[in-house]
């Protein structure tokens, strides 16, 4: 068993956890690995009902579950009325199941099986698209989603391992068609990612290296903001001067406008660097748009952000401000 996981899954050794378990390699070896360390586990299984192979896989799962003695939960999602975007509602669906099952259950972790070539392809397929610190920094090993702790103790160990351990104890895995067909950005990455080591001498290592300096980069940059969106946070809304975004690094005003665009459109991610680089540069001047579920207003040196729909009176917001200020000095 990896070292680095084991020191990595030691914290949570007397929690209850939920775990995601697809049937790949990835989370059959994970599934074996904490019941080995004898965690506190619950599987969960998200059947999407979209490939021929999934009832066997599901039927695996459970199987498998049942010999291990882990209770295992298979949730089923129904798609007919979805025709665009079938593979990025299906994400979101997986999510919803298991973290509204950990919440009305109170399980507050949910392990995820990430590993290190994910990182990896993450990391180069957002280098691609011109990500900043942000998408280069890939996924962090601890986030939250709806109120549950997102937890992935895998991104420090390589899928060569994972396989070598279940094919040394003759571990049934499923392998998913869509990791061979290169149609997609991911597939074709893994495919040509030898070249950047065999060619460039550019090791795995190194990359997995600048990732975790990138992250540091990342949580400074959003310790700062942090404190500073709190700041201009109100009832479901912001409303600040324009020196809150422009008397800064650029790279602040940047993360400060995606958390709160994030935090007050309810979305999961902030919009990416192009959007948000080409929202600051409008609200240089009086303007209106709508960018992440949020519509954002300038009016001479004031920007409101509200969710979208919402009324978007800077008078009024002001003037609900002041009132609650003056409440809070009474008291």
């Amino acid at each position: 068993m990896n070292e680095k996981f084991l020191d990595f899954i030691r914290p949570y050794s007397d929690k209850p956890i939920a775990v995601a378990v697809s049937g790949g390699v990835d989370s059959i070896c994970l599934l074996y690995w904490l019941a080995d360390l004898k965690m506190n586990i619950t599987a969960l299984h998200v059947h999407h009902h979209l490939r021929d192979v999934a009832d066997v896989e599901a039927t695996y799962v459970a199987d498998t579950c049942k010999k291990l003695g882990i209770p295992c939960h298979i949730f089923h999602w129904s798609h007919d009325n979805i025709k665009t975007g079938v593979e990025a509602a299906a994400r979101t669906a997986r999510y919803d199941f298991m973290t509204e099952f950990c919440r009305e259950n109170e399980i507050g972790i949910l392990m995820v099986a990430h590993q290190a070539d994910d990182q990896i392809e993450t990391f180069l397929m957002n280098l691609g698209r011109g990500s900043g610190v942000n998408g280069l920094a890939a996924m962090r090993d601890v986030s939250y989603r709806d109120g549950v702790k997102i937890v992935r103790p895998l991104l420090s160990v390589f899928r060569r391992e994972l396989i070598e351990y279940c094919d040394t104890h003759k571990i049934k895995y499923f392998s998913d068609e869509m990791n061979y067909d290169d149609k997609y950005t991911r597939v074709k990455i893994r495919q040509n990612r030898h070249c950047l080591s065999e060619k460039l001498g550019i090791s795995d290592e190194r990359i997995l290296l600048a990732i975790e300096n990138l992250g540091r980069a990342r949580d400074a940059l959003d310790s700062d903001a942090t404190a500073r969106v709190k700041s201009v946070m109100y009832d479901g809304y912001a409303l600040f001067g324009d020196s809150f975004l422009f008397d800064v690094p650029r790279d602040i005003g940047l993360k400060c406008l995606g958390m709160l665009i994030q935090i007050i459109g309810g979305d999961d991610y902030q919009p990416r660097l192009n959007s948000l680089t080409f929202a600051l540069s409008k609200l240089q001047s009086d303007c209106k748009f709508t960018l992440g579920h949020c519509t954002i207003r300038r009016f001479k040196n004031q920007i409101l952000i509200v969710p979208e729909g919402a009324k978007t009176s800077i008078r009024k917001k002001n003037e609900k401000i002041k009132r609650l200020q003056k409440i809070k000095s009474e008291k």
